[in-house]
C-alpha cells in the first residue's frame, strides 16, 4: 500500500475516535473524564492534520505521464 493511503486511513480513524471521545463523554465534575474529553479534541484535530498530510503525500507521489512533445510540423 502507498504511504499516503495509509496516512489517510490512520487520520480518518484518529478523527472518528476523537469525535467519539469528545461527544459521547458527559461533562461532569470528574477531572479524569474532563481530561479524556480534552484528549478527544486533540486526537480529532490531529487526525484532520494527518488526513491532510496523507492526501498531500498521495498527490505528490502520484505518477504522472511525461509530457510528450510533437515536433512534427
Amino acid at each position: 500500500m502507498k504511504p499516503g493511503i495509509v496516512l489517510v486511513i490512520v487520520g480518518i480513524c484518529m478523527f472518528t475516535s476523537g469525535l467519539f471521545l469528545f461527544y459521547f463523554i458527559e461533562v461532569t465534575e470528574d477531572k479524569i473524564l474532563e481530561n479524556i474529553r480534552n484528549m478527544g479534541t486533540f486526537v480529532g484535530l490531529s487526525g484532520m492534520g494527518v488526513t491532510l498530510a496523507g492526501i498531500l503525500l498521495y498527490l505528490i507521489n502520484k505518477n504522472t505521464e511525461p509530457i510528450k512533445e510533437n515536433y512534427d510540423i
